[in-house]
Formats: structure tokens, C-alpha cells, sequence
């Protein structure tokens, strides 16, 4: 009978009062103390002339003068002062099961492709979830066959490697993402699409990722139209998907286009609660929040699946040393260096292999597999250094053995490098196109 009492008594509901509005920041008294940062309210608005009250939900993003500073997920029209601050009880989750491969969502979980609702799994992932304590992680161990030659053999990426892919805009960063979507052998891809253009998410669903790329893919969407607590949820969101699947036992891509977005969302939020900019405008929250996010890409615990995360970089100006490119740099396990210069002579994808690098590649390649990269290595950086010389017609050949073979071997390794964006070329193919390249025959004799 106490019970059913008790289970007749109503929700109690905490609420506040709006008592500011400043662009996009709102500050709301009475119940400060009951929240902290990452909270969300409800906040109602004024009645419009149909008689329906706005319902903006935002999140808590710091305090300041004894009242807390919220910013909303949505525009803020009918909102002003003495509008109801509710404060919601439910948490930053989401509920991914196998039911989302297949299904676009946005920031907030919710679908947008309009194939009906999306199942929710029985296990609870925080958006903000921590990465697995670093004594208990796995090896990055064996490599990923991602279908592009230039990357499979000069940049070869294993499995629960991090890198980012830096490029400036319009340099085909974007093709480059498609390709490693749709050729890459991973179990399952979560693809994060970070303040894009909203009219880029249908070609590359229809175009670039195909349907059977789709199948085995989650989209999580947040447009460049969208507000700022929106794209950075939806890097989150993304990150938590890709865990369900690598606790799954499952090896996961996961693509992030871009984490400039992500940072540029955190900087508008960090000024917005009043942070000091540093480098560039860019808020100290913004160099703390990018190792929490892109240290929960990696190999999982024993046991489970890993996620090898593939992270575009925007650099403003094409200066690979800004100071966001720089922060990614030193976290992630290698850089992909998308060059203007190259893509400018018609040659794409336009990866500058010279000045890529995959830190973990070495120990996952055999000897002869590393020599052969390093042949092709030094042949591209000999003649690189000669190039201006060559291109004016002031060396002259004979000269120099070494650069005389660089320019004997030069066009096929441009070719090489060169792939069609319906293309795809194994792990062992490249490095036979690339022995062939360089005239090596029987390369792989002394392996057995």
C-alpha cells in the first residue's frame, strides 16, 4: 500500500528564472546551486500568438557572479528575462545498438533519413565517456587495408592507430575521406560530420559512400548551420557510437571531418562563458577537451575491438604549424599531409608522402617491405630537392648518379601515387605496383 502511494506522489520539478540574455549566453538564478557544468535545462519561453510557449533546451557552461551561464542547443527567440529555467534530470547518453549501421542521426540522436525511429540499445554510453586507462589497453597490432596505395604503402595504418589528415580547403580532403570509407576493411565505420556544408551530406551518402558502404556505416551529422553545443555534441556522439561497436569486439573506422570544426565550436563556447583567448582566439578549454576526445580512439581493453581513428584537420592558410594542427599533431600516432602545390598539377589524391609520417608503420611491416618504402622514399626527396633545378633546366644530366636515377623514376611514382576515386588497391598490390614501379623484381624473395 506505501508503494503504491509513493508511486502516485509527482515529480518534484526544480526550476529558475532567466535574468539575462547576452548573444548567446543566458544567465539564470535560484537554482545555481543544484546544477553544474554540463547540466541541461529546459527553458520555456513566452507564449506566441497561438498560445504555444518555446521550449529551448540548454546545457550549463559555467558560472559567474553567483548565477549559472547556460547555452542553448537552439535559437532563442520568446526567450528573455523571468522565462522558467527547468532543470532536466536526464543525462548525456546515448543508446547505440546494430540496429543504427545504416542510419544518418543528428547531434542529438535522433534520425534524420527519414527511415523511421531508431532502435535504442540496453547499455548506456556517456557522450563524454573517459578512454580506457592506458595499463589496460591492448598493442596496436596488424594493419588496416584502407584501399588507397599511397597510404597503404607509404603511410601504412594499423589497427586502433589515430591519425589526421591535414589539408587545406579544397585540396580533396573530402574525396580522400570517401575513399577510406568506402575501401577500407574495417568491421564498421561511424562517420562524424562536423560543421560541413549541409549540402555535401546527400553526395557523399549517395556518390562517395554507396549503398553498400551505408550498410555497414553510422553518420552522425551536425552542419556548419548549426549552433555550436550542437557540433561539438555530435564529435562526441560519434566517439560514443564507435565504442559501442569496438565493446562489441568489432575493429572500427572512425571518421571525423573535421576536428577544426569541433575546436572552433569549443572556442565560441569557451568565449561565450567568458574564457580568456590565447593562441589565435582559441580558448585554454579547447586544448584540454581535444586529448579527452581524440585519446577514446585506439585499441580497446583485451578482449574487445579497437578504433582506428581518421581525423581531418582544416589549416587555416594552408600553415600545417596553426596552433590547432599543432595540438592535433602531437596527440595523434601520424600525419597525412594533403599538398595544394600537388593537387594544384593535377595529381590526386594529393598526398605529400614526404611529408607524412606513420609512427606506428615500422613495427607493423616487415623489413623488406619497410626497404622498398624507404628506396621510393629517398628517390621522391632527391629529386624534391633538385626539383626547381630540373623544372628550370639547370642541372644537367650526368652529373649526379643519384639524381639521375630520382628523374629516371620520378614519373612512375608520380603515377603510382596517383588513384582514381573509384580505385581500390590492397596491401599487397601496392607494394607489387611499387616494386614494379622502381623496376624491383623479386623483392619479397628473402621472406620466403
Amino acid at each position: 500500500m506505501q508503494l503504491e502511494e509513493i508511486n502516485k506522489l509527482q515529480e518534484v520539478t526544480v526550476s529558475g528564472t532567466v535574468t539575462a540574455v547576452l548573444g548567446m549566453l543566458i544567465e539564470c538564478s535560484g537554482i545555481e546551486r543544484l546544477l553544474s557544468v554540463g547540466a541541461r535545462c529546459r527553458i520555456m519561453g513566452q507564449k506566441d500568438l497561438q498560445g504555444k510557449s518555446p521550449e529551448v533546451l540548454a546545457e550549463v557552461v559555467g558560472f559567474r557572479d553567483h548565477k549559472a551561464l547556460l547555452m542553448p542547443f537552439a535559437g532563442l527567440e520568446g526567450i528573455g528575462p523571468g522565462a522558467r529555467v527547468i532543470l532536466e534530470e536526464t543525462a548525456s547518453l546515448s543508446h547505440p545498438c546494430d540496429a543504427w549501421l545504416g542510419r544518418v542521426i543528428n547531434a542529438m540522436g535522433e534520425p534524420i533519413d527519414g527511415k523511421g525511429p531508431l532502435p535504442k540499445g540496453g547499455v548506456p554510453y556517456p557522450l563524454r565517456n573517459r578512454p580506457p586507462e592506458a595499463h589496460s589497453r591492448s598493442r596496436v597490432r596488424g594493419k588496416l587495408n584502407v584501399g588507397m596505395r599511397s597510404i597503404n604503402t607509404f603511410l601504412t595504418c594499423c589497427r586502433g592507430q589515430r591519425m589526421g589528415i591535414f589539408s587545406g580547403s579544397g585540396v580533396g580532403k573530402s574525396i580522400v575521406m570517401s575513399m577510406l570509407a568506402r575501401n577500407s576493411q574495417a568491421d564498421v565505420n561511424v562517420i562524424g560530420l562536423i560543421g560541413e556544408r549541409s549540402r555535401e551530406l546527400q553526395e557523399f551518402i549517395e556518390d562517395d559512400l554507396g549503398e553498400e558502404g551505408l550498410k555497414r556505416s553510422v553518420i552522425v551529422v551536425a552542419t556548419s548551420a548549426e549552433y555550436a553545443l550542437l557540433r561539438r555534441q555530435a564529435a562526441y556522439l560519434a566517439m560514443s557510437v564507435a565504442e559501442y561497436f569496438r565493446d562489441s569486439g568489432k575493429d572500427v573506422l572512425c571518421l571525423m571531418d573535421s576536428v577544426t570544426r569541433f575546436a572552433m565550436a569549443q572556442r565560441e563556447i569557451g568565449l561565450s562563458a567568458g574564457e580568456p583567448p590565447t593562441s589565435k582566439g582559441y580558448t585554454p578549454t579547447v586544448f584540454a577537451e581535444l586529448p579527452k576526445l581524440l585519446e577514446r580512439a585506439g585499441p580497446g581493453k583485451k578482449g574487445q575491438g579497437s578504433i582506428t581513428g581518421l581525423f581531418t584537420v582544416l589549416v587555416e592558410g594552408d600553415d600545417t604549424n596553426e596552433p590547432i594542427s599543432d595540438a592535433v599533431r602531437g596527440i595523434l600516432d601520424g600525419h597525412i599531409v594533403l599538398d595544394r602545390a600537388i593537387a594544384q598539377r593535377g595529381r590526386f589524391p594529393a598526398v605529400n608522402v614526404l611529408k607524412s609520417v606513420s609512427r606506428t608503420m615500422p613495427d607493423c611491416n616487415s623489413e623488406q617491405e619497410n626497404a622498398l618504402v624507404q628506396v621510393a622514399r629517398n628517390l621522391l626527396s632527391i629529386y624534391e630537392d633538385m626539383a626547381e633545378m630540373i623544372r628550370l633546366g639547370a642541372y644537367r644530366k650526368g652529373t649526379s648518379p643519384e639524381v639521375d636515377q630520382a628523374i629516371q623514376y620520378y614519373p612512375a611514382l608520380e603515377n603510382f601515387l596517383r588513384q582514381r576515386k573509384d580505385e581500390k588497391t590492397t596491401l599487397d598490390q601496392g607494394y607489387d605496383e611499387l616494386a614494379a614501379a622502381l623496376n624491383i623484381k623479386n623483392w619479397r624473395g628473402a621472406k620466403g
